[in-house]
């Protein structure tokens, strides 16, 4: 699934806590089956010596540390003051606030924009100056099947996409966060494009499987699920200003919007993608991407629960509970309760965005095939 990188930011409100017992607190203690404050001592009058263990025991809202990576983060509340407020452990997902914007910041990412696409296009995908043919070339020499290639290239792409991502603790550690993030970014960047570019110009390549092309509304229904799709993508690519290393990237826990239908919506937007496209070419060579993407994505599901889990603790697991990896499982089994106004989480920039980026994507296919196909990889 091609990969549209989105800003996001909003405002909380933090609830009072200063008199547990006071009708105010009553009103906004959320109403769940297991009181939300038996799990975290921020609503306790008592230290709690089983939550959050890494966390200096104290009554204080905000809990000093000197390991900010061990600890959890402070629950927000979001919405008006009531008997249905919300405490959030994670962050409010696809949020954004202009007045916090500055100009100089998204002065530099265009700057930093053009230097990624210029280096990009000299060091890997001209071919008279990069190495992008010369590593497709190499991948093609293993076998003469486009199936193996796409599936050689996709590992490669996996392997190394989630290789760095588990390492980022101890990189970041070394390198700092904005290093590691260009390191990153700098050796996917030119493996996704090489991947992509393969799948495009081979698509049609392999063994056709079955032929459904003509099947009437078919196009509709497949167009509407990939479109769709791109409302999956996990709410970090929308923090534009971190995925360029403008701002220090962070690992965020998220909570709201998409996370509360499914807690990996990239995997599940990648597997309505690969199922859609599939099903619509038919052959084998999609066969493969398919396998090879959906299978790198239900690794992330496990690796990144683990990864989350190392750098949260008990914060993640609060989040864990009352989400779900399958799409609406939470929702239907009672631990996940939709707010009234649901809509509205996805009334936002990022969303209007991803709308207008992948609405312009599907019209520029022929621009995407034509550059495709001048590369002859």
């Amino acid at each position: 699934m091609a990969t549209s990188i989105l800003l996001s930011n909003s405002p909380f409100q933090f609830p009072q806590f200063s008199k547990p017992n006071s009708p105010l607190h009553r009103k906004q203690a959320p109403k769940t089956k297991t009181p939300y404050h038996s799990l975290n001592p921020i609503f306790s009058n008592k230290p709690s010596k089983t939550a959050f263990p890494n966390t200096p025991q104290t009554n204080s809202l905000f809990f000093p540390s000197t390991n900010p990576r061990k600890r959890p983060l402070i629950p927000l509340a979001i919405g008006n003051q009531t008997e249905e407020t919300e405490f959030l452990v994670g962050e409010d997902s696809a949020e954004f606030d202009l007045s916090k914007q500055k100009i100089s910041s998204w002065i530099y990412f265009t700057a930093i924009l053009g230097i990624v696409l210029f280096v990009l296009n000299v060091a890997w995908i001209d071919n008279s100056t990069g190495f992008g043919k010369a590593f497709i070339n190499a991948v093609s020499s293993v076998s003469d099947s486009h199936e193996v290639v796409m599936l050689t290239l996709t590992l490669i792409f996996a392997v190394v996409h989630s290789g760095l991502a588990s390492l980022r603790d101890t990189g970041e550690k070394i390198v700092g966060e904005r290093a590691y993030r260009v390191l990153f970014a700098g050796i996917s960047l030119p493996l996704a494009v090489s991947t992509v570019v393969y799948f495009i110009n081979h698509r049609y390549d392999g063994v056709q499987l079955w032929q459904l092309q003509g099947v009437p509304w078919l196009h509709h229904l497949l167009w509407l699920s990939n479109f769709v799709s791109f409302f999956f993508l996990y709410p970090s690519t929308f923090n534009l200003l971190e995925v360029a290393a403008v701002d220090k990237p962070k690992m965020h826990i998220w909570e709201t919007g998409i996370m509360r239908i499914t807690r990996h919506p990239q995997m599940v937007g990648q597997v309505m993608w690969c199922l859609a496209h599939t099903i619509w070419i038919g052959n084998s060579v999609a066969v493969a991407a398919s396998v090879g993407l959906i299978g790198h994505h239900l690794f992330g599901v496990w690796n990144g629960d683990r990864r989350l889990a190392i750098r949260y603790g008990e914060a993640f697991e609060v989040v864990k509970n009352r989400t779900s990896v399958i799409p609406f499982a939470a929702v239907l089994d009672g631990r996940q309760k939709l707010p009234r106004d649901y809509y509205k989480e996805f009334l936002r920039l990022p969303y209007l965005t991803i709308t207008v980026l992948t609405l312009g994507a599907y019209f520029a296919h022929p621009l995407m095939q034509a550059a495709s196909f001048g590369l002859h990889w």
